[in-house]
């Protein structure tokens, strides 16, 4: 009997190995490219403020080239984000793509899987005349150098997502990128056409100037000198809607050398001033009962519930508030134009605030994700994610098509001149160190030129 069951297993060992072949994918015609391109992917995408619908086109139209890849989208709060994305990195549980602001490059570098120079990614496509077969094939492609970035975005871009990074401890550090953003916004003036109407105020300001003269018009007090109508919603801190961006874009208007080499500079005498200073103290005389354009105080209610609210004539904001002042005052009779500029016809200066998309660096599918990131900026398909989340291109190429579109277009032209400064590793601690500097302003009790230095020393220690 064992002699008996020896022999079987000699005659049937050959068809034995064939089946295990066959079933483990090998030697039945599976090519090792078919496998990869058939191999189920899942990437995890955690971003803030984009609901789905938003990137779906774009996810449909990757998944039509890579039907093996699909997506699980969560979408948090700005207020829980950063604490959600540190615990799950930490448990391992976090996303493949990843949003970050502009200003947190540096802060997450560490958790961040920089973007190789190539690709390789399986292909799979049908092929032939008159019998069509499936070829799938794996292409190692260049992916976008850091040159190509600093060509196709606008320049505010390349100056946050390209750093230097040292991939080799054998070989020099050099540009690498870290992230590409779907969008870039700016800084513009929302003003209450009604109130301007109402005191004979036929366009909004171009320049500070200009502004400073309308809202001295439009601010209205009771008997008591208590604000009963604001003509301008700035010069605090804490109910200033992006404080930080308003006063930053006014120090660099102004010629202030915001940061350099890696140090921050605010503070720094510039051909015999403190343009900082200077800055500064236009900043928060809006603010300053002492003051003629005194048009806001901590007394307030926020910002943009002010303005939503028809309490406060211009409002400094983005294109992100349209929908939002849209929802909560649909009646409200708005328009957007231009942030002022310090004269109409000399250098103009906007700021910069947008995410970028970038990869985890614990994450298990990186070339996918980075092939994902790169499809979804891309010129071709970013439109799809632009017109549905009704939002300025971060691409150069796009700019003349966009200023087409009467909601955004003065956001859109502000793009080529559009600027932001910080690049150190604690954004949240800074934005705190700027509404200090004015909050001490505002309480007289020091110099404006020690409370700017005593603010840039701070910063310093960010870096």
């Amino acid at each position: 009997m064992i002699f008996f069951s020896m022999s079987i297993r000699h005659r049937f060992l050959p068809f034995l190995v064939l089946c295990s072949l066959l079933f483990s994918g090998a030697g039945c015609g599976t090519s090792k490219a078919e496998q990869e391109a058939e191999k189920p992917v899942k990437l995890k995408v955690w971003r803030v403020f984009d609901e789905e619908n938003t990137l779906k086109p774009v996810m449909d139209a990757y998944q039509k080239i890579h039907p093996n890849v699909s997506f699980e989208y969560r979408i948090l709060r700005s207020d829980e984000y950063e604490n959600e994305l540190i615990r799950a990195f930490a448990t391992g549980t976090g996303p493949d793509i990843f949003s970050i602001h502009n200003t947190w490059v540096n802060a997450y570098k560490d958790l961040i899987f920089p973007l190789p120079e190539t690709l390789k990614i399986p292909y799979s496509e049908m092929k032939g005349t008159i019998k069509k077969e499936k070829v799938t094939t794996v292409r190692e492609e260049k992916t976008i150098t850091p040159r190509q970035v600093k060509d196709q975005f606008v320049d505010a871009v390349a100056e946050d997502v390209v750093q230097e990074y040292q991939s080799n401890p054998k070989e020099n550090p050099k540009p690498t990128i870290f992230g590409l953003p779907l969008s870039v916004d700016t800084l513009a003036l929302f003003y209450n056409k009604d109130l301007l109407n109402t005191v004979g105020i036929a366009e909004p300001p171009k320049t500070w100037k200009d502004f400073q003269d309308q809202t001295k018009k439009l601010t209205r007090f009771d008997n008591t000198n208590k604000i009963i109508q604001s003509g301008a919603a700035i010069g605090t801190s804490k109910n200033v809607e992006r404080a930080f961006d308003i006063l930053s874009v006014l120090m660099m208007q102004n010629g202030t050398t915001m940061a350099d080499n890696g140090h921050a500079t605010f503070a720094t005498e510039t051909d015999g001033t403190f343009p900082g200073t200077d800055a500064l103290r236009f900043y928060t005389d809006f603010a300053n009962p002492t003051k003629e354009v005194y048009s806001w105080n901590t007394e307030q209610t926020g910002s943009f519930q002010a303005f939503a609210s028809g309490k406060t004539a211009f409002f400094l904001g983005y294109s992100y508030h349209i929908p939002l002042l849209k929802a909560q005052a649909p009646k409200l009779n708005m328009s957007v134009t231009t942030i002022p500029q310090i004269i109409s016809d000399g250098r103009i200066v906007n700021y910069a605030n947008y995410w970028v998309e970038t990869v985890a660096k614990a994450s298990k599918n990186t070339k996918w994700a980075w092939d994902f990131i790169q499809f979804v900026t891309g010129e071709k398909q970013v439109p799809l994610y632009l017109d549905e989340a009704k939002k300025p291109t971060a691409r150069r190429s796009l700019i003349i098509k966009q200023m087409e579109d009467e909601d955004i277009n003065v956001f859109v032209g502000q793009l080529l001149t559009a600027k932001s400064w910080y690049r150190g590793k604690d954004m949240t601690v800074v934005e705190q160190i700027f509404n200090q500097m004015i909050d001490d302003t505002l309480a007289g009790t020091e110099k404006l030129e020690d409370i700017l230095k005593q603010a840039q020393t701070k910063v310093n220690q960010t870096y």
